[in-house]
């Protein structure tokens, strides 16, 4: 019977006439059932409270987890805003340049040039920073391609025939010449180190050479050097030049690799030989390369091979790099002033440049009659004052270019889009 039933029950009990009150008061069963009915009165109270108070203590529970919750997400927003700030922090501080002191820079230096002598097989990386004092940009410099690209500007390059090797091109060549460097390993796509006269079994091109262009159907690959840039119609994934092979008509392709494809030319990557050249080196020496590209390739750092049988690492960079921790030495220098000290210290003259000395016009196939007007970018020529073969007009200013090396195919690839 519940209390409610009870209490109704021990009421009816305790109902008293008022006769019977007059007659004597209560009898003791009716005391009882008084009782009762006060106990069950009470007994309700009680409940009534125990049920306000658990459901006090619900929404006060409720409160506390929803307040729990909102503390939680504003310390994971606080959090989140820091660890971006502090990405932010990171990212700025890697794309500052930083450069050694003078004093400091040629105790580097000493280091360096003792590590060139004792290498038994030196191999060195490139990339565009050994370029930029021929006016061509770098990628990941203030100015560089990827920079500017990644603020929503435009690029734009000088005149590429107006380029000519720097002195660390020609520092290299003469260490090479001088059989301190086995091999060098470029990202450079201008050229410049065939034009310095480095030996072509000498380095790998991986990504290609603006000069070169092949043709694929014929094998081996016929190659053909002109003396000017032949990427000008071309693009990612749109390597056909417009100039056909002499042998078999075939389409001519250029030799870039842009961003987001894969380099399968034999010429002038030489995957082969760099890749051979790095499991024989002792030392490597990364001048003007941001190594963000270099690092994705893993036969080129042997990380296999046992801590002590790896090839000890020296950087020459003014930017942060990936390999930083790595190496032996970092060097917070330009190129050119590195390789300046590097060369005295070794006791070694660099050598001139020269535009009739210079390797690619003896290597350059002439275009074929009908073929002058295949492109429109200024050819190279021995003399700044000689008018390049097939030049029609003034030579190309500083502009915007809009194809080629430097034009859409140095863009990253963008994500598409799954379709559902």
């Amino acid at each position: 019977m519940c209390r409610r039933a009870a209490c109704r029950e021990a009421e009816a009990e305790a109902q008293v006439s008022p006769g019977e009150m007059a007659a004597g008061g209560l009898s003791r069963l009716e005391r009882k059932a008084a009782e009762r009915v006060r106990r069950l009165r009470e007994e309700q109270q009680r409940e009534r409270l125990r049920q306000v108070s658990r459901i006090l203590r619900k929404a006060v529970a409720e409160r506390s987890a929803e307040e729990g919750r909102l503390l939680a997400e504003s310390e994971d927003l606080v959090t989140e805003l820091q660890g971006r700030s502090r990405r932010r922090e990171g990212l700025k501080r890697r794309q500052e340049e930083v450069c050694d002191d003078p004093e400091e820079l040629r105790r580097k230096v000493r280091e360096l040039a003792s590590a060139v002598r004792n290498a038994k097989h030196l191999v060195v990386y490139t990339g565009a920073g050994i370029s930029t004092a021929a006016s061509i940009p770098d990628y990941r410099g203030p100015n560089g391609v990827w920079t500017l690209l990644q603020k929503g500007r435009s690029i734009s390059a000088a005149d590429l025939s107006e380029a000519e090797p720097t002195l660390t091109h020609m520092s290299i060549t003469c260490l090479h010449e001088q059989k301190l460097v086995q091999h060098v390993v470029s990202q450079n796509c201008d050229g410049l180190h065939l034009r310095s006269g480095l030996p072509r079994t000498a380095m790998s091109e991986l990504h290609g050479n603006m000069y070169i262009e092949v043709c694929t159907a014929c094998t081996p690959n016929r190659e053909y050097v002109r003396v000017f840039d032949v990427t000008e119609r071309t693009a990612l994934h749109r390597h056909q030049t417009g100039r056909t092979c002499h042998k078999c008509g075939a389409q001519l392709r250029d030799t870039i690799v842009h961003f987001g494809e894969r380099g399968t030319l034999g010429q002038p990557l030489n995957w082969e030989a760099a890749t051979q050249a790095a499991s024989r080196a002792d030392t490597i020496l990364c001048l003007g390369s941001s190594l963000k590209v270099l690092k994705k390739y893993p036969h080129l750092w042997c990380m296999t091979k046992p801590p002590s049988r790896r090839p000890k690492l020296y950087i020459v960079n003014l930017q942060w790099t990936p390999k930083d921790d790595w190496a032996a030495l970092k060097l917070h220098g330009k190129c050119d002033d590195v390789m300046r000290l590097l060369m005295d210290e070794l006791g070694l003259e660099i050598p001139r440049y020269s535009r009739w000395q210079d390797p690619i016009f003896s290597l350059a196939t002439p275009l074929r009659a009908g073929e002058e007007g295949s492109h429109s970018r200024k050819s190279l020529c021995r003399s700044r004052e000689e008018p390049g073969p097939g030049d029609r007009g003034a030579p190309l200013s500083s502009a915007p270019v809009l194809g080629g090396w430097f034009g859409r195919g140095c863009t990253k690839r963008t994500k598409r889009k799954k379709v559902t």
